[in-house]
């Protein structure tokens, strides 16, 4: 379902939401104090604007709390994102994802009641660190509370089982989806003969992916 988003900072990181979510079919406003960075980005958003998205009568004029979500994606002003966040959550916009770029920005946005904190440089680090140490494993999702959903490409010392249930122990793992080539595989999977080249996406606790992701090195 196509909905409304508003980006306010335009720079390398809320540049590229803006444009993958226009990509997935969304409707994206963009906006920046920087005219350089909104001609940019004008022909491949659906709206760009030259504001402050710091300003109260900007947001509501523009009526921003009538989208479905606002990312404030200003990294480098850490006061214009403090003041931007506040202004939105003031306005009544249910939900407001910030990028936050160090401890001290995180603890300030979420007594702001900032809906989601995003580090990204962190989190690209953790991903990069994650798949140097398990190559096998494609991508994977913090569900919270110790809890994570794992994308993981089958080797030989999985395929070379008889059987998932048998062999590799998955009584605390739940095997979500299969996916071979094009084609996803549906349940059940007990006892399914998996293939090199499979992609299984299972979910669990992260010492037990953890436990798993060795026995399969």
């Amino acid at each position: 379902m196509k909905q409304k988003f508003a980006i306010i900072g335009l720079g390398s990181f809320g540049g590229t939401v803006a444009c993958e979510l226009v990509r997935l079919g969304h409707e994206v406003l963009g906006i920046d104090v920087d005219e350089a960075r909104v001609n940019k980005h004008a022909d491949h958003l659906t709206q760009t604007l030259i504001a402050d998205g710091t300003d109260d009568k900007v947001i509501e004029e523009l009526g921003l709390q009538k989208y479905d979500a606002v990312v404030v994606a200003i990294g480098e002003n850490l006061e214009a994102s403090i003041l931007s966040t506040l202004a939105l959550k003031s306005s009544g916009c249910e939900r407001v994802w910030v990028k936050a770029t160090n401890d001290t920005h995180h603890r300030i946005l979420s007594r702001l009641q900032a809906d989601r904190i995003i580090h990204p440089e962190h989190e690209i680090g953790v991903r990069v660190a994650q798949s140097l140490t398990h190559p096998q494993m494609l991508d994977y999702i913090s569900l919270g509370q110790g809890w994570f959903v794992v994308e993981i490409n089958v080797n030989e010392h999985i395929a070379a089982r008889k059987s998932y249930e048998q062999e590799l122990d998955f009584a605390d793992l739940k095997m979500v989806l299969v996916k071979r080539g094009s084609i996803v595989v549906p349940p059940p999977y007990r006892g399914l003969l998996l293939q090199v080249g499979d992609q299984i996406v299972l979910a669990g606790l992260l010492e037990n992916l953890l436990k798993f992701a060795k026995r399969i090195m």
